[in-house]
């Protein structure tokens, strides 16, 4: 099988050669990979460690010129460097002093039209094996880059209707920008991402009322259209979002990422025992303490463990529970695959006996 079959095998829950694997992690980590490994790209660090990443699908953009650094969203950002590693933070916040639904209307939204779709179909050619992602929307993330995360969040409280406003102009653009790519593609796309981060290391970051008024009829109407084309659906949330997974099943979700396990209520055997009839898990390995700070030993037996408690039946897909960072020792990633690749094929994990 190669890594689209295996995708496709797990997600419709059927047997697979080999349980699929994924690695997450920053552009410094993949240099560091690259290398190592005496590679030239991170698609060559992928099929020397035998990993079954997809490929994501990106048209290009045409739009109008965007200027001083801003992306679609009139957003502006600044490269930080953390020490270990850099990443662009927003400072320039293009809805921070709107009041009204007006001024909200008023801003200049993206359009599906902004973008060329016409080599997207030669670009997948090129990665036949490979799962196709395609499609992403983070309405929240996104709106509190416009308007400044502190506003952003008592505007749930305050200001309900700027959020409604804005979170349908996105999930608009969103839905045709998917609908263009699905049809440039004839088909071929496996899974789009549609994400929010629900939890915070120690418990949610929004109430259940809030996700129901914001998030879920918009999230459930997008995933419908995904599954109408065959598509599935692959929902992140970071932390502690536990009592969001009922809901995350109901509207549609298919995959789960990335099960940080060490947070409040997202114990890994728990979550299978209740929720792993419904979902595929993608993740699972701890990015925080046990990748950077453990030994290969230490690696090797959270792996086990994820195959153990996610994998048991099927329904996983084994990957780290975030994007690795750059203090991560090089023989700890190169461990976890290792050992992903020794006991992958166990027929345990492979057998696919939860299909529904």
């Amino acid at each position: 099988m190669n890594s689209r079959e295996r995708w496709r095998a797990i997600l419709e829950r059927k047997p697979v050669d080999n349980i699929p694997c994924d690695l997450w992690a920053t552009n410094e980590v993949f240099e560091m990979l690259c290398k190592e490994l005496d590679c030239n790209d991170r698609w060559e660090v992928f099929d020397k460690l035998r990993i079954d990443a997809p490929y994501e699908v990106q048209p290009q953009y045409i739009g109008p010129e965007l200027s001083d650094g801003s992306d679609i969203w009139g957003v502006k950002y600044r490269k930080v460097d953390y020490g270990m590693g850099s990443y662009n933070e927003a400072v320039f916040h293009p809805l921070a002093e709107v009041g009204t639904v007006e001024d909200i209307k008023n801003h200049q939204w993206p359009s599906a039209d902004w973008f060329d779709y016409s080599r997207i179909k030669e670009n997948i050619e090129k990665h036949p094996h490979r799962p196709i992602r395609a499609g992403y929307i983070e309405p929240f993330l996104f709106y509190s880059y416009m308007r400044g995360m502190e506003q952003a969040m008592m505007d749930m409280v305050e200001n309900a209707e700027l959020i409604e406003c804005a979170f349908d102009y996105m999930f608009d653009f969103a839905t045709r920008q998917f609908e263009r790519i699905l049809d440039a593609t004839d088909g071929k796309v496996d899974i789009t991402v549609p994400a929010e981060d629900l939890g915070s290391q120690i418990g949610p970051l929004f109430s259940l009322e809030c996700f129901r008024r914001f998030h879920k009829g918009r999230f459930k109407k997008y995933m419908e259209f995904a599954h109408q084309a065959g598509v599935f659906v692959f929902y992140h949330t970071d932390g502690a979002a536990r009592d969001f997974i009922p809901e995350l099943i109901e509207i549609g979700v298919d995959i789960l990422n990335p099960i940080q396990w060490r947070c409040p209520g997202m114990a890994r055997e728990g979550l299978k025992k209740d929720f792993g009839e419904h979902l595929v898990f993608h993740g699972g390995v701890d990015n925080q303490q046990t990748l950077p700070f453990g030994r290969p030993q230490d690696v090797r037996e959270e792996v086990i463990e994820c195959f153990e408690t996610l994998g048991a039946g099927g329904g996983y897909i084994c990957a780290p529970c975030h994007n690795i960072q750059p203090n991560t020792p090089i023989e700890n990633i190169l461990e976890m695959y290792e050992t992903i690749r020794e006991i992958s094929s166990d027929p345990k994990y492979t057998r696919g006996n939860l299909q529904q």
